[in-house]
């Protein structure tokens, strides 16, 4: 039984996935994607991060979950449209989709360049909303452009959890902060979900 195995991603920053269904084979290689979703009970899937937005999604009706690892990257090239739709076409309804979004970095402490921002703003103007300049400074809301994108799919039922892990205080693993104090490496922070 898989029940002793945490299924764990290998972040690619895409907007690629991977279904743990029935008859999966799972070799020792770690899963490249940037989400798992499964609707077997019993076998934990799991996201690391470090300053990314880990997303936890649950359907209640249809039982299936999906642990998705939101970076810039990832969310831009559209991981979120990609995991809800497929959870649609395994029968999923949207109402039914509860979403957990768990500690990233915050605007404040997310400064980018601006060719980052023209990215984004050319993508859709509607994402200029997601920017703001201080001291000549661009910053950037990741955790506000990833609930946009669940919104944007009709989920509803969305948990925020508005935790800046740069933010030393908070206690959290955060790659800007590390890099900034010169640390060789950083630490992650886990999300898992599992069907009972």
């Amino acid at each position: 039984k898989n029940s002793k195995k945490i299924f764990l991603l290998h972040q690619i920053h895409s907007n690629k996935f991977i279904f743990i269904g029935k008859n999966f084979k799972f070799n020792k290689k770690k899963i490249k994607a940037d989400a798992i979703v499964t609707d077997q009970s019993q076998i934990p899937i799991a996201v690391l991060t470090a300053d990314c937005v880990p997303i936890l999604l649950y359907e209640n009706k249809k039982k299936i979950v999906a642990a998705i690892h939101a970076g810039w990257k990832g969310a831009y090239k559209g991981i979120i449209d990609n995991v809800i739709n497929f959870m649609i076409k395994k029968g999923c309804k949207k109402k039914n989709i509860f979403a957990a979004v768990g500690p990233c970095i915050g605007q404040n402490s997310y400064n980018v360049k601006k060719d980052f921002q023209k990215k984004f703003v050319k993508k859709s103007h509607r994402n200029r909303i997601f920017f703001k300049k201080r001291k000549n400074t661009i910053y950037f809301n990741l955790p506000k452009f990833v609930e946009s994108e669940l919104k944007s799919n009709k989920i509803t039922n969305i948990d925020m959890i508005n935790k800046d892990t740069f933010v030393k205080k908070n206690n959290f693993f955060s790659a800007r902060q590390s890099l900034r104090l010169k640390h060789d490496d950083y630490g992650r922070n886990i999300s898992i979900i599992m069907i009972n």
